[in-house]
């Protein structure tokens, strides 16, 4: 079967922007206006998406460990200490994408397929598969939502037989990445701007929809549907759950909850810095 690529771009009134990438798996559609979001990070999988796949970048030589591990503590260290004042969000996103600069999309697809299964597939939470499962079984649809490009995205979503993924867009000329974002990361309140466009060009009836996250920084998406459902919560995401009622859902045990119990955004931060600099550094090595 051939394998699907499209993105979809839509910029709303107030010039935010959302992307989507649909897969090559349409589930039935008996109930057309109703469907279910994921975050990914956390909630899918243990851990963060953009780490494994600098892991698994790491280990087919684009950078070494030592690289990661100096660029990530860099990273923890400015997504803990820095304000998140307008210079510091504007440096995070010129920085978050830019180490797919001059990647053709195809490869950045091919090895996100080869990552995913080396090292993404053996970290999806059974318990939040199998709830994915149900809506896809009630005849509705299933949406990945991540701050993690949109290409990444829909290959998990394809592995895992979903409708498809929201993402960060990376601005594409020719098939390859310019290192430049289209619009906002897709992060706490754009999430739920791109949920709300996917939702009018797909006919979804957000009352009828459930999101499920691990974070906090989620809370506007999972407000903006009927049903929010807590997977895996941080504190904070599991005080508001239990105020409001929604359902919690913790598939962690004993220290492992301690252990994976790290922000998505933080994760995802940290590397960011590594992938950006161990992929220049291995430019400079293949071109010197």
């Amino acid at each position: 079967m051939a394998r699907s690529r499209k993105v979809t771009v839509s910029t709303d009134a107030h010039g935010h922007t959302a992307g989507w990438a649909e897969t090559d798996l349409a589930p039935p559609e008996p109930d057309p206006s109703a469907a279910a979001f994921f975050d990914v990070d956390n909630t899918m999988m243990r851990g963060a998406s953009i780490y494994w796949f600098a892991r698994g970048l790491a280990a087919r030589n684009y950078f070494t460990t030592t690289d990661l591990a100096r660029f990530a503590w860099q990273q923890l260290r400015f997504r803990l200490l820095a304000t998140e004042h307008a210079g510091d969000m504007s440096q995070a996103k010129e920085a978050a994408l830019a180490f797919v600069e001059g990647w053709r999309v195809d490869d950045v697809e091919r090895l996100a397929e080869e990552i995913f299964d080396e090292l993404m597939a053996p970290r999806i939470w059974a318990g939040t598969r199998q709830l994915a499962q149900r809506h896809l079984d009630a005849g509705e649809r299933v949406w990945l939502v991540s701050a993690a490009p949109v290409e990444i995205g829909r290959v998990i979503a394809a592995r895992l037989g979903l409708t498809g993924a929201v993402g960060t867009v990376a601005e594409i000329v020719d098939g390859a990445y310019t290192g430049r974002l289209v619009g906002d990361l897709m992060h706490g309140p754009a999430k739920a701007e791109a949920v709300s466009q996917l939702a009018a060009v797909e006919g979804l009836d957000l009352g009828r929809c459930t999101a499920y996250s691990d974070s906090c920084n989620d809370l506007p998406m999972l407000s903006m549907v009927g049903r929010g459902v807590a997977v895996n919560p941080d504190a904070a995401l599991f005080r508001e759950a239990r105020q409001r009622g929604w359902d919690v859902r913790d598939f962690r045990t004993g220290r492992r909850a301690v252990k994976i119990a790290v922000p998505s955004t933080a994760a995802a931060g940290l590397v960011a810095g590594a992938v950006t600099a161990g992929l220049a550094l291995h430019r400079r090595r293949r071109d010197g």
